[in-house]
């Protein structure tokens, strides 16, 4: 009897690793050798230009335009989108059965807004907490108390 495989992904805005376990959780080792790094530069830096500049209808005032949407909140919706891509290309070799996803709560709602629908389904557990500060010696221990 084949023991399902499990794949774990720890993932913040920043940063995202990915463990395997077997079904039981007795052992659980890192599944890729890479760990997923996003860019964190201050927002200065991420917008190119100084805001608009808009004159108010009713007085004779000026004012800086507002970004529609965080500069920071953008980098972290196409972060998440590279995780789950990541997650689907090994989905499709079937290199797991189940996934489990632990991350903050807002980047939890990043990745299953980007998630599709076959990749959504293997989906066994979702945890809204941010592990990615935890050393690779730690991690294993929590990440077992999850399984």
């Amino acid at each position: 009897m084949k023991f399902k495989t499990i794949w774990i992904a720890v993932a913040d805005g920043a940063r995202a690793r990915f463990y395997r376990s077997n079904a039981g959780g007795t052992r659980i080792e890192p599944a890729l050798d890479v760990e997923l790094v996003a860019d964190r530069r201050p927002s200065r830096d991420l917008v190119s230009d100084r805001p608009g500049r808009t004159r108010d209808r009713m007085a004779h005032g000026r004012h800086a335009m507002e970004p529609p949407t965080d500069p920071h909140e953008h980098e972290q919706r196409a972060f998440a989108r590279e995780v789950v891509t990541l997650l689907d290309e090994h989905r499709t070799r079937n290199a797991y059965d189940e996934l489990v996803i632990v991350a903050p709560p807002k980047m939890l709602g990043f990745l299953r807004e980007a998630m599709p629908d076959p990749l959504r389904k293997l989906v066994r557990r979702e945890e809204a907490k941010d592990l990615t500060r935890l050393s690779p010696a730690e991690l294993p221990e929590r990440l077992r108390q999850l399984l």
